[in-house]
């Protein structure tokens, strides 16, 4: 009897399971038992070919070879990690394995990577998928408890790899055609193009807004305030400067009369479970981290700490045979400071488990990210993990609480037959929200205790002056959640209807789509919002509108999705893409009157070597090497013997902080920066921070020390 091959994404994943399997010898980039292999991926290791290798010619940008459209795509290795790819060829052919079984993360990327090493190996021995939610032990083992056949995941392999080449053939042809014809180097993608649209539309609308002149009138009565309003309209605002003062002259030392006082009850139920986009989204919000750094702190949480579930998840519920386990995780919780919640929930008789939270029918691949129930030692995750983690597990505890109920109070006072406003809030019971105590949003407006036809003498009225104002940028969170919700900027209600549920990319990738058109220099990062520049803005005048809407790339979606589902055939997907590429490089015929700034080629020409640049002091992490600077980042010259270090010049922009060469020289030199002048992301309060390299984080730069000024 043979082995077993287990092939892994990476490295790490590979022996969190070889110790669960209890498989313990090395091998040659490999971990060797009686029973199993277990080897790895280092992400894809085989890829899409370039069009030169189909044709030489092609090598060269010429509007002649338009459109490429190759017959059968074509799969190369990439340059990088041949050794690891030449590895996995001797192995998944050798006649020591009886079978394959793919743990590669379990998702339409994880199947795809599998699938083109396997073919492009020409392997022909038969496959079985784990499929896991979750980096502990027991869902390890329980995984290979229940492997699958590969061909369950046939259908989720052709979505993927219907993704992959649409992505080739629209962003190869689009990028050349367009490049071709205005004479600078432009990159377009399916998925790109329309997201870098959405910023661009909001930048039309603030630049075409022009601010007009309105008025409001606050009136101070005796015991409380409130904003004069127009009733029949539902309106406070004033557009005409004469009734506006009119008003004001007229309400003054005058005394009101409490017209009506209206309290309501109210009630809001606890928000579904995190996926991805949501996380992503409130991570901008709360902490100003990028959706790639959320990705990559949630990746960590789930993979090295075991902490949390799958976290590249497009669902936000359970299945129905979690209910089982959600009381092991609440009570799994750290007890601080998580303690009163976890006594509160199980001191229930019975947990709360409709179907509101429990649906197989909207679990897709992966269930929605909860904590796991590996007992967590805080102390030693860093402060963007601990940030991360907490949410998750406020959120998951929320869900199971009763909703938070206010009252809203409204009273309407009339001063010579004018109308004021003013309402209060008081909370009648926390609920969820007891949770989330730290929230400003929480705080209650508490009213004076007053009746109807009281009569409160007015104080003071201001006339207050305003000017209405332009739409605001997108920060990166309002990105992510037009990009999940593209259907909303289509105008025509029945397709609108159809892309409900679909979207710009998926969870999984929005954070590399927004990082693309960042690189590219289609936009820049300015503190926590993103803003098109001139030449992003360029782009999109001079594309078609079926390139750029994200109606295209939303049906696009709901196929992929459709084809995982087995619900349509993917040959017809293709044609449709192919027909596409031919009117894409059609269209970029019909060249408009716009002037791109002209920028210099660096395609076919040498550039200086890396030597040649200012060293700003050794490299931390692989401790050989030179930091260099770019017009982006810092990064190590030996880069291409795989040293990871790199610092983007944005990091610290939530921060308000630049870092250039001087600050990178000093950093790298001591290691620390001490109390740099600096405003906290969250609430823009000035204070002073450390800023320290630590070998031992991903981010390699973190901010330590910070004092509220």
């Amino acid at each position: 009897m043979g082995k077993i091959l287990i092939i892994a994404e990476k490295p790490s994943v590979a022996r969190d399971i070889a110790a669960v399997l209890k498989v313990k010898g090395k091998g040659d980039n490999c971990l060797i038992s009686d029973e199993y292999i277990i080897s790895w991926a280092i992400g894809h290791l085989v890829g899409l070919s370039d069009p030169d290798a189909y044709n030489p010619a092609y090598k060269k940008w010429d509007m002649a070879h338009l459109p490429i459209i190759p017959d059968e795509m074509a799969l190369s290795a990439m340059p990088k990690t041949k050794t690891q790819l030449g590895i996995l060829k001797k192995l998944m052919n050798s006649k020591e394995i009886d079978y394959i079984v793919c743990a590669t993360d379990s998702g339409r990327e994880g199947e795809l990577i599998f699938r083109y090493i396997y073919n492009y190996v020409k392997c022909s021995k038969p496959v079985k998928r784990l499929w896991i939610s979750s980096m502990t032990a027991e869902a390890i083992k329980s995984g290979f408890e229940k492997l699958k056949p590969s061909e369950e995941y046939d259908n989720l392999y052709e979505s993927a790899k219907c993704r992959s080449e649409a992505d080739w053939l629209v962003g190869i042809n689009a990028s050349r055609a367009y490049t071709i014809n205005y004479g600078v180097l432009l990159s377009i993608g399916r998925v790109q193009t329309p997201t870098l649209n959405i910023l661009v539309r909001r930048q039309k609308e603030i630049e075409a807004h022009i601010p007009k002149d309105y008025w409001q009138i606050k009136a101070d009565f005796d015991l409380y305030s409130g904003l004069w309003i127009d009733l029949k309209e539902n309106e406070n605002k004033i557009f005409e400067e004469e009734r506006a003062a009119a008003i004001h002259n007229k309400i003054k030392g005058q005394t009101g009369t409490v017209e009506s006082i209206k309290i309501e009850r109210k009630g809001q139920i606890p928000g579904l479970l995190y996926d991805l986009t949501l996380l992503q989204r409130e991570c901008n919000r709360r902490f100003s981290y990028s959706a790639k750094t959320t990705l990559q702190i949630a990746q960590d949480l789930y993979e090295k700490r075991k902490l949390i579930t799958y976290p590249r998840t497009d669902s936000q519920h359970l299945p129905n045979d979690m209910k089982a386990k959600v009381l092991d995780i609440i009570k799994s919780l750290p007890s601080e400071p998580y303690g009163e919640y976890v006594d509160y929930l199980t001191s229930l008789p019975k947990l709360p488990m409709g179907k509101r939270m429990f649906d197989n029918g909207k679990v897709s691949d992966h269930h929605a990210i909860i904590p796991t129930g590996k007992k967590a030692n805080l102390s030693s995750l860093s402060d963007s993990e601990k940030n991360i983690y907490d949410m998750i597990i406020r959120k998951f505890l929320a869900a199971f609480y009763p909703p938070y109920i206010y009252e809203v109070t409204k009273i309407i006072t009339e001063v010579c037959e004018e109308s004021f406003l003013t309402t209060g809030i008081s909370v009648v019971d926390m609920g969820w929200k007891a949770l989330y105590t730290s929230d400003k949003s929480d705080e209650e407006e508490l009213l004076p205790n007053i009746s109807e036809w009281d009569e409160p003498k007015l104080i003071n009225a201001d006339l207050i002056k305003k000017k209405t104002e332009p739409p605001k940028p997108y920060t990166e969170g309002e990105l992510l959640n037009a990009m999940e919700n593209a259907g909303r900027f289509i105008e025509e209600e029945e397709i609108k209807h159809q892309l409900k549920d679909s979207g710009i990319g998926t969870p999984a990738t929005r954070a590399s789509i927004i990082e693309r058109i960042i690189d590219v220099g289609y936009v820049i990062r300015k503190g926590k919002v993103l803003l098109p520049t001139d030449k992003g803005v360029k782009l999109i005048e001079v594309l078609p509108d079926e390139l750029k809407s994200p109606e295209t790339t939303g049906k696009w979606e709901k196929g992929l999705s459709s084809i995982a589902k087995g619900n349509m055939d993917s040959t017809k997907f293709m044609e449709s893409i192919g027909r596409f590429t031919g009117f894409i490089v059609e269209s970029s015929n019909k060249k408009l009157s716009v002037e791109f700034d002209k920028e210099e080629r660096t395609r076919g020409k040498k550039t200086k070597s890396a030597k040649s640049f200012k060293k700003l002091g050794s490299c931390p992490i692989c401790e050989g090497g030179a930091v260099l600077e770019n017009r982006k980042a810092f990064y190590c010259d030996r880069w291409k013997d795989g040293c990871k270090f790199s610092v983007w010049k944005n990091f610290l922009n939530a921060y308000e902080v630049d870092i250039d060469a001087v600050f990178m020289e000093k950093l790298l030199k001591s290691g620390k920066i001490e109390k740099i002048n600096m405003y906290l992301p969250q609430t823009k309060e000035k204070c002073t921070g450390d800023v320290v390299i630590d070998r031992t984080r991903e981010s390699i730069i973190q901010v330590i020390n910070i004092n509220r000024l």
